[in-house]
């Protein structure tokens, strides 16, 4: 006899990759299998599921594929999502990327795809939606359940800025390989008497730059919440450069960082159908201009930058053992909801304790450094009192 399935669940991963999605995608396999589902991934996030042809006779397995535990297990324990990612929206797609059995249907310069994923997510018999992604990704989840999909979603972004939880797949080991990489890099600068800085991901928050700062990884750091002083940063380096043996001193940079009176340094002005452009340069920027600045508070003397990007280095490679366990429990979750018909939830960690929220959250605010908590505007550096009963990565979403 064979074992009845009780409805299929499909996993998407959308944005930009983290480790944690492989071992996020396992979870929720195994078990949504030996719960007596049926399991299909779908392919490159959004765009996999906007693209799909809706007949048997076509090959569409570019867009999805059937997930067993042979499959999964193979990609659990490895970085990046083997299911692929995109930062497609489907509700914003631009005349030249609408597929081309479409293109007769929808010929605005924008169109909106929702009517099409829906239909395929039918034709795919899809009973539940499980999307793992950042604030973007899962803002088209929040379209797509108050169109009437039953979605379970999870939260990743190395930023950690998803509003609704404390912490997202991605983060812990983007902040560990950050603590790693400034300490390979400040050798150098100690040999050389330099000063060393690092320009990290951080596009609205600065919890990437703030969290190894506190680790010690840096003396200080400029984040998105507080636009900064060239001059009082230069300053402040020079002082810790002068106080330090070693005669060197590091800055962990925010790529969505702002200098006082200036906006966000892009690297790229084409948007992605978010509306975001890319950002990258601010670190090249505060290197050219320390430089210049340093002989005010060095006697004249002029002091050398290091300066490096991070950028795909703490995104790429194997997960930690944070990102191997919360991803292997947020699966857990998402199933746990799904067992009980439960949807429009968010899984989540608040206050170091695993739960749910209303998905909506995810569109409703911002997800944002406290900085009279946690940020000292003066010191351009963390700001804490004491760490009793905080959660493990100190700074809740509030």
């Amino acid at each position: 006899m064979t074992k009845k399935i009780k409805g299929t669940i499909g996993i998407l991963t959308g944005g930009g990759d983290v480790p944690g999605l492989n071992p996020a995608i396992r979870a929720i396999t195994i078990r949504a299998i030996r719960e007596g589902f049926k399991v299909i991934g779908l392919r490159r996030g959004w765009a996999g599921i906007s693209s799909l042809i809706r007949d048997k006779k076509i090959d569409n397995s570019d867009n999805f594929i059937d997930l067993t535990e042979e499959v999964v297990n193979k990609a659990g324990r490895t970085g990046g999502t083997f299911l692929h990612s995109s930062r497609t929206r489907p509700s914003h797609i631009p005349k030249n990327f609408v597929p081309e059995h479409l293109k007769g249907t929808y010929d605005k310069e924008i169109n909106d795809l929702t009517p099409e994923v829906i239909k395929n997510l039918e034709w795919l018999n899809i009973d539940y939606l499980v999307p793992i992604g950042g604030d973007d990704t899962l803002s088209y989840a929040v379209r797509l359940y108050k169109e009437g999909v039953k979605v379970v979603a999870i939260p990743k972004t190395m930023d950690n800025d998803v509003p609704g939880t404390d912490y997202c797949i991605g983060f812990s080991t983007c902040i560990t390989r950050t603590i790693q990489m400034t300490n390979v890099l400040r050798t150098s600068a100690g040999s050389h008497e330099r000063l060393l800085v690092m320009e990290v991901f951080g596009r609205y928050a600065g919890y990437t730059a703030l969290l190894p700062t506190m680790a010690g990884a840096a003396n200080r750091c400029v984040i998105p919440e507080h636009k900064f002083d060239i001059n009082k940063l230069t300053e402040l380096l020079v002082q810790d450069r002068h106080t330090n043996p070693s005669k060197y001193s590091v800055v962990l940079v925010s790529e969505g960082a702002m200098f006082n009176g200036a906006d966000m340094i892009y690297s790229d002005h084409e948007k992605d159908m978010f509306g975001h452009k890319k950002l990258g340069g601010i670190g090249d920027l505060i290197s050219v201009q320390l430089k210049e600045l340093s002989g005010n508070y060095n006697n004249g003397k002029t002091i050398n930058v290091i300066n490096q990007k991070l950028g795909y280095l703490v995104r790429g490679g194997d997960p930690d053992a944070i990102d191997s366990i919360v991803p292997m429990a947020y699966g857990n979750l998402a199933l746990d909801l799904i067992l009980k018909g439960i949807h429009g939830r968010l899984v989540n960690l608040r206050n170091g304790r695993y739960d749910n929220s209303p998905l909506e959250i995810v569109t409703s605010t911002k997800k944002l450094i406290n900085i009279d908590r946690h940020y000292n505007r003066e010191r351009l550096r963390p700001f804490y009192k004491s760490f009793e009963l905080n959660p493990l990565f100190i700074m809740t979403d509030e």
